[in-house]
């Protein structure tokens, strides 16, 4: 696993969450950690809930013991993203084929949170090694490692945060199936997925009728935004008769049409006007 990194090229969300770390400041100290992540220093990473347990292999003859988290979040965090998420369908298309969508952290910002750490403080490491320097290059090691795990899984960014990948999957199924109010956590969720309503038999003689009054906020009249008309649409209007000179029929029409070219903006301007006005008991 370790012997294929530096990785020649790296899953955004992946080369995200080291150029996150690279800006803490910590240099010196991710130099030295590349390095051991180059030659295989890290012997297991292993995810128990949002925690990260690893073993790195230093100059004592014994693997130090490296633990690493972030803040979870909390179930109403968890939710409100959740919700967020749902209302873009490309979101849930992208997670389910095991892809991060590119702007993905919107949702979270948008909630007032941070998928990835927004500050040194946010991650959580330890190490056995007697270092005080923290991140050592065991819990830097580990950091580099974790940017390939994210590539294969980009779920384990979830993970860290809280959620599995099938917890957050069976919340977008269920946020969506029951209109966005769908309960977000770790229990199942009680809120039953309604059905969808039956189909209205269609009738042809009433297809265009709407009986009910229109929410006057949701009309809007404005003329087209094209000068194209519907002479435009169809064509030369064929006017040839029988026996008549094909070039005469021809000015003809071209005739008409151009009158006719006159007539349709204003035609269309007093409809806008007569729309406007109806119900204004002045007008």
């Amino acid at each position: 696993m370790t012997d294929s990194y530096p990785q020649p090229s790296r899953e955004w969300w992946a080369q995200r969450w080291i150029d996150v770390l690279e800006s803490f400041g910590w240099i010196r100290r991710l130099a030295r950690a590349r390095v051991y992540a180059r030659e295989g220093n890290v012997l297991s990473i292993e995810f128990k809930g949002p925690k990260v347990f690893a073993r790195v292999q230093g100059t004592a003859p014994e693997p130090y013991k490296v633990t690493l988290s972030l803040d979870p979040f909390t179930d109403e965090q968890w939710q409100y993203v959740i919700e967020s998420m749902s209302q873009r369908a490309i979101f849930s298309a992208k997670l389910l084929a095991g892809e991060m969508p590119q702007n993905i952290e919107e949702v979270f910002t948008a909630n007032g949170l941070s998928l990835f750490p927004f500050t040194k403080f946010d991650i959580h490491s330890r190490c056995s090694c007697p270092d005080p320097a923290n991140p050592c290059k065991h819990i830097g090691a580990v950091y580099y490692l974790l940017g390939d795990r994210f590539s294969e899984d980009p779920f384990v960014l979830f993970q860290l945060r809280g959620r599995t990948k099938e917890q957050v999957i069976e919340a977008l199924r269920r946020t969506r199936g029951s209109g966005g109010n769908a309960e977000v956590g770790n229990q199942e969720s009680n809120v039953p997925i309604p059905h969808p309503p039956s189909p209205i038999p269609l009738t042809l003689d009433r297809f265009w009728d709407y009986p009910d009054q229109l929410e006057p906020s949701l009309v809007v009249i404005a003329p087209s935004p094209s000068s194209e008309t519907v002479l435009d649409v169809l064509g030369p209007i064929p006017l040839k008769v029988p026996g008549q000179d094909a070039a005469v029929a021809q000015t003809s029409a071209q005739a008409i049409a151009d009158y006719l070219k006159t007539i349709y903006p204003n035609v269309s301007q007093q409809a806008v006007l007569s729309g406007m006005s109806t119900g204004d008991p002045e007008a």
